[in-house]
């Protein structure tokens, strides 16, 4: 089976694994370490790059990175979180599912046609790239925003 085919299934499968996840995770009250530790964890993936196949260009990082901030433009829109129960929830949003969806196909329909110019391990590398880059700065922007919650629950003044 082709490798493009086979990891195409992959994303799809994490795709809904990131939507149970995040329906999951809006029951419960969040934290700073709920945040902050997914980019940590995906960190480790970066190991990929000790294999010459998988590493890039100048021109395809910064590419991958780029289109991944862009991405993650949406993901920090509709990351709302709120007060409940003197606890800080993430906010359900139906946009939300309509956004992952929508980056997963718009990811899909990219891979399918990169993968015809660009050698396999290379397109995984940069799709790495651009998963990262677009879970970072949504991440960071998530845990501003907790923060200025906690610290508004807590009575802390905001300097």
């Amino acid at each position: 089976m082709n490798y493009v085919v086979v990891s195409s299934i992959g994303a799809v499968l994490m795709g809904i694994f990131a939507l149970f996840v995040r329906m999951k995770a809006a029951k419960k009250p969040t934290s700073g370490k709920k945040i902050l530790l997914p980019p940590v964890f995906m960190s480790s993936g970066a190991l990929m790059y000790i294999v010459p196949q998988f590493r890039l260009t100048h021109m395809e990082i910064l590419e991958a990175v780029v289109v991944g901030m862009l991405f993650s433009i949406l993901l920090i829109k509709t990351s709302k979180f709120e007060i409940r129960d003197n606890d800080i929830y993430l906010k359900r949003s139906k946009a939300f599912i309509f956004i992952l969806v929508g980056l997963l196909v718009v990811r899909l329909v990219m891979k399918t046609i990169l993968s015809s110019t660009i050698d396999f391990g290379q397109l995984s590398g940069m799709f790495f790239l651009l998963a990262f880059s677009m879970i970072v700065p949504w991440r960071i922007a998530m845990y501003r925003s907790y923060m200025k919650l906690y610290k508004e629950l807590h009575g802390i003044k905001l300097v």
